[in-house]
């Protein structure tokens, strides 16, 4: 049992030797300011503004260590990779919208029920107070009628007759909103369908490029 404990802490003590050896035996090598190729068993002092080469005993290039930043241009690096990484996410995030609207929509019929069927909904609210509106109407008419046994004087209207026209009067606008909101609804989700379907136009035609026509025509050779 020593003799395995002795052996295992031999072995990690020759991994780690054998590692700091070849970290010791790399060469640096760079080109300074002023054109001189330096080279040294560390990492050179000269070059700490430039790229520097770690060699191999045998000269193979092992790996190469950046430039030192400054302060400003550790700020301005970070605020570059920064910006890099929101890119990358929204470039991942419109493929994400891209993939989940082909499997919403994978045919333009698919696209054009959709539309239809949220356009009918609008229309169906609109008929709705389209029809209120005709109601109202008409009940302003009876309402009209009974006002005019006081033309001659306003002044005898009762308050009940008062407040049910200003009643009318009010739910006649409020249905006159609802109209004019809903047609700009409909505007609105035409104009959204119309986009969502320029792009699926382009995701479509990537997903299912022509296939290249094969000739089989005959060609007449003249003498």
């Amino acid at each position: 049992m020593r003799l395995s404990s002795l052996l295992t802490s031999g072995l990690a003590g020759l991994a780690f030797f054998l590692g700091s050896a070849a970290e010791a035996h790399e060469i640096y090598s760079c080109v300074d300011a002023k054109g001189r190729t330096l080279t040294a068993d560390r990492p050179i002092a000269e070059c700490t503004d430039r790229t520097q080469r770690a060699l191999s005993p045998s000269g193979t290039v092992k790996r190469q260590i950046g430039p030192s930043l400054t302060a400003h241009e550790e700020a301005a690096q970070h605020e570059k990779d920064r910006r890099a990484a929101e890119q990358r996410a929204r470039q991942a995030e419109d493929r994400r919208r891209d993939k989940a609207l082909l499997l919403r929509y994978p045919t333009l019929a698919v696209h054009d029920r959709e539309r239809a069927a949220a356009l009918l909904q609008i229309d169906e609210v609109i008929k709705a107070s389209s029809k209120r509106q005709g109601e109202l109407g008409n009940q302003r008419k009876s309402l009209g009628g009974e006002l005019e046994f006081y033309v001659k004087d306003p002044s005898r209207v009762p308050a009940s007759l008062k407040r049910r026209l200003e009643e009318n009067d009010g739910s006649a606008a409020v249905q006159q909103r609802l109209i004019a909101d809903q047609e700009q609804e409909k505007k609105r989700v035409n104009q959204r369908f119309d986009e969502e379907l320029a792009k699926l136009r382009q995701l479509w035609a990537l997903a299912n490029p022509p296939t290249p026509a094969v000739g089989g025509g005959s060609r007449t050779v003249r003498n």
